[in-house]
């Protein structure tokens, strides 16, 4: 049995060393790790020894909310982790959303959950391309429209009209 804990170790730390690069100590000491940790839960499951329980971590609870939104970071007051954005994908690891994420930690919900420096960059290049006034347009129009006014104008992106004319052609008709 040993000699399958060892393909397994070495198997797990090929995978490792694929996607990282480690020098030839890292990559023994993650095999002695990675070996250490198979061959205890070996012995666990035979029943002779047995593994403490694990408990969950407890929130990160340093920051207040506020704080966790820094300039050039965000903290995941889950886990504590530090990135730019808090992504759904992130937050799947804790069981939660975003909308859950931001009712736990009291976040309003236009808050961005991202790195401040991130938002500007963002608004900046929206407003670059007038999207403000775009929307503002298209609002207004959309408005008026519903009043009787005028009709919608056609989006001026052509990925907007191919998706435009997708849905149209797979939209349920109406049968009077």
């Amino acid at each position: 049995m040993t000699k399958k804990l060892v393909e397994i170790a070495s198997e797990i730390v090929q995978t490792q060393v694929s996607r990282t690069t480690m020098s030839g100590a890292e990559i023994t000491a993650s095999l002695r790790q990675v070996f250490s940790a198979l061959n205890e839960l070996q012995r666990a499951e035979s029943g002779d020894i047995e593994l403490p329980q694990i408990q969950e971590s407890a929130p990160v609870t340093a920051l207040t909310p506020q704080d966790s939104i820094q300039n050039d970071k965000v903290i995941c007051l889950e886990c504590g982790k530090e990135t730019k954005q808090l992504t759904s994908k992130h937050l799947v690891f804790h069981g939660m959303n975003q909308k859950e994420y931001r009712l736990k930690y009291g976040f309003t919900m236009g808050t961005p959950l991202s790195a401040k420096s991130l938002s500007k960059a963002r608004s900046k290049a929206a407003k670059k391309r007038g999207l403000p006034e775009k929307l503002k347009t298209f609002i207004e129009a959309r408005r008026q429209a519903k009043a009787g006014k005028a009709a919608v104008p056609e989006p001026s992106n052509p990925e907007a009209k191919r998706v435009k004319k997708v849905r149209q052609r797979f939209s349920p008709k109406k049968v009077d």
